[in-house]
């Protein structure tokens, strides 16, 4: 009897994907972002000559990769865009550190090094009687609070995987229950059908965003929408028609219920770490780091944190909607070559 069922545990490979492949997935994937316990090193933008980095010493470049820069309001923008960790400029004896909080592990970072750079430099300046002063300052309104960027990511995750569950879950559905047969034959046409499914997915997605920042919103949470919030939706329609085409690519040659949901869940569940809806990158390998940009799940959580949290324009948001678009395209036409209506 035992053998048996052994038997029968490894021919199902819905059971296979979720007892073995699945724990090994994600043990490689926190075993890679963990691996290295040691500081992270800093992207940091100098404006002007900056003495006291240079005092520093040469241990200072194995935490800190420092460029530098003549626009002071560039600076700032490339902070808080997200694309460095700190803009630095010296005026006299007093070091000015702006910085975002949009991480708060590389917020706390910044301001300890910074810190203890300073504190270094006054202690060889004690009998000198003079020393530096340190002033930090956040390159958000002080006003945000993490959950000003927790929220977006959240909320991608969602509509990420509401939309690829339904459409992979729904194809196989209708395919084992000769629904889509029937549809086929129908005096309707298929792109009806398909406007359907895709029109009462749009509208899902904009229920959850709703009901979502009903909550986020509340006293209790505290999130509050910048100027351009209004933008996300745009980014949220395009990403439910990006996750949909995974969904439906899915739903295309999996055979069973359980396969689809296995399968998405292989592709969700990884894509959602990846792509910084739940935890930054900030301690991943360079080439974690790497990968993400090819997870859509970046665009869908980047372009809304940009005009939700942010205060980003609504211009800024625009490179990501193309982005998912252009994924949509590509997996549409991939799913309609391996489409089947029946199953094989």
């Amino acid at each position: 009897m035992s053998r048996a069922l052994f038997r029968g545990f490894v021919r199902d490979r819905t059971a296979l994907v979720f007892s073995l492949l699945l724990p090994v997935l994600f043990l490689a994937l926190f075993g890679s972002l963990y691996r290295n316990t040691t500081t992270p090193k800093l992207n940091v933008i100098e404006f002007g000559q900056v003495h006291l980095l240079d005092q520093a010493g040469p241990g200072l470049s194995k935490v800190l990769s420092i460029s530098h820069t003549n626009s002071w309001t560039t600076a700032l923008s490339d902070v808080k865009a997200g694309n460095d960790d700190a803009a630095v400029e010296q005026i006299g004896s007093l070091l000015v550190v702006h910085y975002s909080i949009a991480d708060p592990t590389v917020a706390g970072i910044v301001q300890s090094l910074f810190s203890s750079i300073v504190q270094e430099a006054n202690q060889s300046l004690v009998k000198a009687n003079r020393g530096y002063l340190l002033l930090l300052r956040h390159v958000e309104k002080r006003s945000l609070r993490p959950i000003q960027f927790v929220a977006p990511g959240l909320l991608g995750w969602a509509i990420a995987s509401g939309a690829a569950f339904g459409a992979s879950i729904t194809l196989v559905n209708w395919r084992h229950n000769k629904l889509l047969r029937r549809l086929r034959l129908a005096p309707i046409s298929t792109s009806s059908v398909v406007m359907a499914r895709v029109g009462i997915s749009l509208i899902v997605a904009l229920v959850q965003f709703a009901l979502f920042l009903g909550i986020a919103t509340l006293p209790y949470f505290g999130f509050k929408l910048t100027a351009a919030w209004w933008m996300a939706i745009p980014v949220l329609i395009c990403g439910t028609l990006a996750f949909m085409s995974i969904g439906l690519l899915v739903g295309s040659f999996a055979r069973t219920q359980q396969a689809a949901t296995a399968v998405a869940n292989l592709i969700i569940l990884p894509m959602a770490f990846l792509g910084g809806a739940f935890i930054p990158l900030v301690f991943a390998p360079a080439w974690i780091r790497e990968v993400s940009y090819v997870m859509p799940m970046r665009y869908l959580v980047t372009g809304m944190q940009d005009v939700m949290a942010r205060g980003e324009g609504p211009a800024t948001a625009l490179p990501d909607i193309g982005i998912l678009l252009a994924l949509t395209v590509v997996l549409c036409l991939i799913s309609v070559r391996v489409f089947r209506w029946d199953e094989v």
